[in-house]
């Protein structure tokens, strides 16, 4: 592992919900729609120098609702529409697993935001977890990161419906990723 000096926060984003339209359980290519705004918002992150990292859970595969192929597949196409846009995306991790397989990589666990940290020499207690579930704030929390809520996906009602109970807050609510970023892009001056 690198010296602590030499580590860099990155921005950690969910995919669906956050980058694309929430669907439920994607399970067909042809069903992902990524919202228009995200490959300026992500475009804006990259000229910053913050890694952007997505991490998504994908119980559709260990609930046998879809082949772990189309994860890539998917995964493949957000990767060319936001290369399209002007965006990149350094690194993509994902959960295949269902809740009782009691992994250390589905969210709100920070499975995938260590191995990220390792292979990508990032700080996470100086990084943002950016999701429209609750589940992402949690995420954020748990590695000692910033955690922001988005209102798009189930952001809204988990806002309308759960917010009340939750013993931590986001450290921001955004209405999209655009106003993320531009939160983001704020805590970095």
């Amino acid at each position: 592992m690198p010296e602590q000096s030499s580590l860099r926060p990155a921005v950690f984003l969910d995919r669906d919900g956050t980058i694309a339209e929430e669907v439920g359980y994607l399970n067909h290519a042809s069903r992902f729609r990524m919202f228009p705004f995200v490959a300026a918002a992500i475009h804006r992150l990259n000229e910053a120098g913050l890694p952007v990292i997505v991490v998504t859970n994908q119980s559709g595969v260990g609930r046998g609702y879809f082949p772990e192929s189309l994860v890539h597949t998917v995964n493949e196409l957000m990767t060319k529409q936001l290369a399209e846009g002007g965006a990149n995306i350094d690194a993509i991790y994902y959960c295949p697993h269902i809740s009782a397989d009691n992994c250390t990589c589905r969210k709100p666990r920070t499975g995938m935001l260590d191995r990220a940290a390792s292979e990508h020499a990032l700080d996470l207690q100086r990084s943002f977890v950016v999701g429209d579930r609750h589940g992402d704030v949690e995420l954020a929390r748990n590695a000692r990161a910033r955690g922001v809520l988005v209102r798009t996906g189930y952001g809204e009602g988990e806002l309308a419906w759960h917010s009340v109970k939750w013993s931590r807050q986001p450290d921001f609510i955004a209405d999209d990723l655009t106003q993320a970023a531009d939160w983001i892009l704020r805590q970095q001056k």
